[in-house]
């Protein structure tokens, strides 16, 4: 695959710290959800830096695609894209990428996420949607606090479910706390792949609770992600 040029159409705020990235190719090039893309920067003494992000946008036919990026601060890329990208600059990015950690609507999923690990999966649970699919999947999200979520205003649904571990809505039934099997045991879906994104610590600890829930390791599919080192950065 080569380097291709993609143009920035639009930014949007989604919580103080994440912002996401329309991106229009010159052509369509068809994704998969669940996959990413690497973006590279390249400065003026031709010094690159690189970076995985998951793609947030359904697989469709348009030449299209976003991007959900946190900033990390003392990052290279992510700092560059919230504080210095515009809507008409032009990027380089090198992909789509992946194909263990995607989906194709047509088997039971069962998504996890912890913070913005929940990129990946919103791919997914629009591709549900729109191939009218929902009911072959159920998404649990983990966040610190209502304004750490991601997608507010799209993400809810019969299929999607969210916890607070540090502060919830007074509407919420639920006392903040960490991911526990009273979270997990209601989305599990009979023969479901379980698809778990976030960091190395919650993926560890929900791939504890899948296995506990009676989830064979052979189903759950995880990946990792951080501010450095291997795995998708968000």
């Amino acid at each position: 695959m080569p380097w291709r040029d993609v143009r920035v159409v639009s930014i949007k705020e989604e919580t103080p710290t994440a912002k996401t990235f329309r991106f229009a190719l010159n052509e369509p090039v068809p994704h998969l959800a669940g996959q990413h893309y690497v973006v590279r920067l390249t400065a003026p003494n031709g010094y690159t830096s690189e970076r995985s992000y998951s793609i947030a946008s359904p697989p469709d036919a348009s030449a299209e695609f976003e991007l959900t990026v946190e900033r990390l601060c003392g990052g290279e890329v992510s700092p560059f894209l919230h504080d210095v990208v515009e809507p008409g600059d032009e990027l380089e990015v090198f992909g789509p990428i992946g194909g263990w950690f995607v989906w194709d609507a047509k088997t039971p999923a069962v998504l996890i996420g912890g913070g913005s690990g929940v990129v990946p999966l919103m791919a997914m649970l629009r591709l549900a949607r729109a191939t009218e699919s929902a009911d072959l999947l159920r998404l649990l999200v983990s966040v610190r606090t209502p304004q750490d979520l991601y997608y507010r205003g799209e993400i809810d649904g019969p299929q999607t479910t969210v916890v607070h571990t540090r502060a919830a809505p007074p509407t919420s039934p639920r006392p903040p706390g960490h991911l526990s099997m009273m979270d997990v045991s209601p989305v599990l879906l009979p023969g479901a792949t379980a698809y778990v994104c976030g960091s190395a610590g919650f993926t560890n600890a929900a791939g504890e609770l899948l296995v506990e829930a009676g989830v064979s390791a052979d189903n759950i599919r995880v990946e990792r992600f951080g501010p450095s080192g291997p795995g998708t950065a968000h």
